[in-house]
């Protein structure tokens, strides 16, 4: 090759990394603010307890997830899902592109405020993320991650305060065990469907979904158990009596 040809070429290759600098930071400038979703803001000031309640009074199924589905970093959050969902596969199949390739792209495209979704098939022996992976959520401005797998470099998460919800700790990589299937997808998470856009709700109390068409319902009920149990307190106070008030508040 030339050496007037190399220039050509790298100037091509400079402009090609420029115009995909300049539309992710368009992409970036457009996207949503979630605090200004007032679903979002709503879900932030009810507890998670409540809207667990209101996902079963209102949807009719459960909503929260499973027991082992706890913090490793941070406390409560809440945001719309983006999900990924990763296998287990060969090691031909599971390099260090591969392994990741689906959650990479996911946490890339992720508005400020979204919430990460992983799910590792039979995977609490193996970390979702790490370190690397944290860090690029954080500078995405995500809200948090949920992970239906384990979590590892737990010290540089608490560091970065990016919350991380995941089912078990572990040392050990995706690569070479594990390759990332598809994006963006209904995936199956600690025991409940989650959607891309449906609302996770994530506190001390556990990991709440709530399906983004019954989102306004399920906030609306949710307020309205907080409401009830606030009053209910002082009356307890008052009469020194739970029974007393479960009769009046119909709460418990």
């Amino acid at each position: 090759m030339t050496n007037r040809a190399r220039i050509k070429l790298l100037f091509a290759v400079a402009v090609l990394i420029t115009c995909a600098s300049l539309a992710a930071f368009q992409a970036a400038q457009k996207a949503p603010d979630a605090s200004s979703d007032p679903l979002i803001a709503g879900f932030q000031k009810t507890t998670v307890a409540s809207v667990a309640d209101a996902v079963d009074a209102v949807v009719g199924e459960r909503g929260f997830m499973n027991f082992d589905m706890r913090p490793y970093s941070g406390t409560k959050f809440v945001g719309r899902a983006r999900t990924s969902l990763v296998r287990p596969a060969p090691p031909d199949k599971a390099t260090p592109a591969l392994a990741v390739k689906h959650s990479v792209e996911m946490i890339e495209e992720a508005n400020p405020g979204d919430v990460g979704v992983i799910v590792m098939e039979n995977g609490l022996n193996v970390a979702a993320i790490g370190g690397l992976m944290a860090t690029a959520a954080k500078a995405r401005g995500m809200a948090g991650m949920v992970l239906d797998g384990g979590v590892r470099d737990v010290p540089e998460l608490r560091a970065l305060n990016l919350p991380v919800f995941a089912r078990s700790v572990t040392p050990a990589t995706a690569v070479g065990r594990y390759a990332s299937v598809a994006k963006d997808i209904a995936v199956e998470c600690a025991g409940v469907t989650v959607k891309p856009g449906d609302i996770i709700v994530a506190g001390e109390d556990g990991v709440v979904r709530v399906p983004r068409e019954r989102a306004q319902e399920v906030l609306k009920a949710a307020q309205e158990i907080d409401d009830r149990e606030t009053k209910m307190v002082p009356y307890i106070q008052k009469f020194r009596s739970l029974k007393k008030a479960i009769e009046v508040f119909n709460r418990i």
